[in-house]
This record gives structure tokens, sequence and C-alpha cells, in this order.
């Protein structure tokens, strides 16, 4: 596959050429860490393209990425998935509309509700839950919320979750078309997903539109990401809603290892994420008899060491401890995210510390907690736009959340904008260390 970016950033360097233009470092080698990649991050120079007017190298490139996907078209993002997430909503939903979202939505989406001025309609679980990044919920929960819904535009959900549960995206998307209505995921933690032997992507599963966070399981550069768009009604005008949100500054160094990743989805992917998907299954099976192991997608590996009395946090702090970074930890579960790059001795190494961990005596009680569900007083937008103040949070109790406090990761509010903090609130915004909030005045 041709990598029209790369190459185009490749013969520029190499031209030696007085670059006159922004950015500042001029592609200019001198002692800095960083710059040896100043010579490939550039400007909406002559030849080099406009990403949100693309006609040119950028605009051949993400037809090559629509190609390996199989979609109508394909967009990039060097703002990650969140401007992506922007842009489904605001081609999707009317103001003052009803989206339908399980509640373990990334506060990017509460956010974009905020600037489109969108009303959410909340799916809670049922019963106690191990945190609030991850819970099961069925279509038919979806179909209840959109029946009880007013004015509803559209349904959002995030699949794969933080822990790497996935829904039953075939099942919503069933009763998404029943009801006329679109379906938008919020496949972030999922870009590889298209690539594995048997396809789970959201985009093969029903989807009407889907955002990839390329750089969370891919060779991409932090903040790489693809708006996947399946529905043809969409696909025109995705380009000018997404300026409405975008930096006039894109990254061309995101841009260039998106254009590389094409070229490594076609050639290498595959074989490399089954390589990588067999050895992590093979882990599993080696540590399930001592720790919780979650079902999840392939590439996350969510254990718990309650079984053997070490929760989640010092689970986490005995792998860093050992030079092993996780990539979320809570109460409950450890998150390991791999990628197909990661090698056999990194294996061996987490299999061995993992199996070195010794029980403790002492037990840990895994009663969970109910998820709030706190009166709403305000839409997101109103309550956002409000005159507002932080307070600590002992002194919240009654006053309506502003804006979300919310630690990132995992980037999921326990109230929303709009909602009344109440009791149960208060006790789960402790539990996860939030110790002010803002509130309407």
């Amino acid at each position: 596959m041709n990598t029209p970016i790369y190459n185009f950033l490749q013969n520029y360097s190499e031209r030696d050429v007085l670059r006159l233009h922004m950015p500042g470092h001029k592609g200019k080698l001198f002692c800095h860490p960083l710059s040896t990649v100043f010579p490939y991050d550039i400007t909406e120079i002559k030849g080099a393209d406009s990403l949100y007017e693309a006609e040119g190298i950028i605009n051949e490139s993400e037809k090559n990425a629509a190609k390996l996907f199989g979609t109508v078209r394909t967009l990039y993002s060097t703002q990650g998935s969140t401007l992506c997430i922007q842009t489904m909503l605001a081609l999707a939903a009317k103001p003052g509309s009803q989206v339908i979202a399980p509640r373990n939505a990334h506060k990017a989406f509460i956010n974009s509700c905020i600037l489109l001025d969108l009303d959410v309609v909340w799916i809670f679980p049922e019963g106690r839950n191990n945190g609030i990044v991850s819970f099961s919920y069925s279509a038919e929960d979806v179909e209840k919320a959109i029946a009880s819904s007013k004015n509803p535009s559209c349904v959002y959900i995030t699949s794969p979750d933080y822990y790497g549960r996935m829904a039953d995206v075939s099942a919503i998307s069933a009763v998404c078309k029943k009801y006329s209505i679109p379906l938008l995921v919020d496949n972030a933690h999922g870009a590889h997903l298209k690539f594995l032997e048997k396809s789970l992507h959201p985009m093969d599963l029903g989807a009407d539109m889907c955002c990839d966070s390329a750089h969370k399981t891919l060779p991409v550069l932090t903040g790489g990401a693809y708006l996947h768009i399946k529905n043809e009604k969409f696909a025109a005008d995705a380009k000018d809603k997404m300026a409405l949100f975008a930096s006039t500054s894109p990254s061309y160094l995101t841009l260039c290892s998106l254009d590389l990743c094409n070229e490594y989805l076609e050639t290498s992917a595959k074989e490399q994420l089954l390589d990588v998907t067999l050895r992590i299954s093979r882990l599993k099976g080696l540590l399930v008899g001592k720790y919780e192991i979650l079902e999840t997608e392939p590439l996350h590996f969510s254990l718990s060491g309650i079984p053997i009395g070490i929760d989640g946090y010092a689970l986490s702090e005995r792998l860093r401890f050992c030079g092993i970074e996780p990539e979320y930890f809570d109460d409950f579960y450890t998150v390991l995210l791999f990628s197909p790059l990661n090698s056999k001795p990194e294996f061996e190494k987490i299999l061995n510390v993992l199996s070195e961990i010794n029980p403790k005596n002492e037990k840990i009680k895994n009663e969970g907690f109910f998820i709030p569900r706190p009166e709403k007083v305000l839409s997101p937008r109103q309550a956002a736009l409000c005159e507002s103040e932080e307070v600590p949070l002992e002194k919240s109790l009654g006053r309506i959340c502003s804006l979300a406090k919310v630690k990132c990761p995992p980037g999921i509010p326990i109230v929303a904008p709009g909602e009344r903090i109440d009791a149960s609130c208060m006790n789960i915004l402790k539990k996860y260390s939030i110790s002010t909030m803002n509130v309407v005045k």
C-alpha cells in the first residue's frame, strides 16, 4: 500500500528547503531530544494538503484507510477520539434532542453533549457493580430507553469499555434499525478489532459510525484516531462538521503515523495480532486459578488479585515496582493493555512477576456498590454554562453539578452536569479520591 503523506514528508525533508513557514524549529537538527523528527513536522505548505479540506495526499491516505476498514468513509483525527465523538454527535443528533447512552460513557461524550446542546437518557446497571467503568446491559435495555425517550436522535455506546468488556453491538444495531435511529460506537480501545482472525469491529457488526483511537493499540502517535462512517448520509458533511471542533494546526507527525499504519495493517498486523493474542490467551490460562480474570476483547488483560487478598491498588504497585506500568487500576481490577508489538520476553516477565506474588492471609470483601442515579435538574448545557464555583466535596451535598469532576483514566463521570449531588454520589466520589466539585451557584 502506498504511503502518500510519509512520502511527501520524506521528500521534503531531503530537499533541504529554506523553511520560511511554521513551525519555528524550521526542521533543523540540533541538541534537542526530539530534533530527529523535526524535518517531518510541517504545516499546510503547497503539496501537503489540508486535513479538513483534503484533496491531495491526506485524501488519498484516508481512502486507503477506508479500504482497509471496509467503510464508506474514514477520516483522520490528530485530536484523538474526542474529536471523532464530537463529529459523530454533530452529524447524528440535532440540538435539543436526546442521546441514549449507558452510564459508563467517557467525559468526552458529556462535553460533546454540552457543546451541541444534547440531552442524555442514561442506561444504568441493575444491582451492585465493581466500579463505574464497566457493567452489563442488553439490547432490551437499549430498546426500553428508546421507547421511554421523547425525542431520541441516536444511541451511543462504549465498546470495548475500559476493562475491555464488549457490548452486543450486533443486537443493539438491530434495535436501532428497528427504530430508524443511528448507532454510534466509542471504539477507542478497539482499532485492532478489524484485524483479528474474525473481525469484531463495530463497522462489521452494524454500527453507523465509530471512533478508533489508533494510538491505543496500534503503532500510531498519541492523538492519532480514525472516524469510520458506514452510513452514506453522514459521509458528505463529515469533514465540515469535524472542522467545527478541530484545531487548524493538525500534527503532520501524527498524520504520518496514521499513514504508515495503513501499510502496517495491510502487511503485518494480522500475523502479529494472531501471535500476541495467543500469548495473552496462554498467559491467562496459566494465571486463571490464582487471579480472577475478566472475559474481554483479546488485547485487554483485566485481572483481580482479590482472591489472594490483594486489591487493584496493591497489585498495580507491585507491578510498578517490578518495572511494569499498567494501563489502569481501581479497587477491584488492574488492566494490562497489550498491542501487536509486545514481545515474548515481555510476556515471560509478566508471568514471572504475577506468579511470584504470594497470597495474603487477609480477605477482601468484594461487595461492589450501586452506581448512583442522581436527580436530573438541568440539561448538561444549562448546567455547564451557568455561573459556577468549586467547593470542597463535603459542601457539595444537595448542590447541582456544573462540570463533571473526573480523573482520567478512566475519565468517566460519577455525577453528570445538571444532576444533584446526593449522599450516594458523595460516597462514590470519595472512593475515587475526588475532593472538590464544580457546582452551580
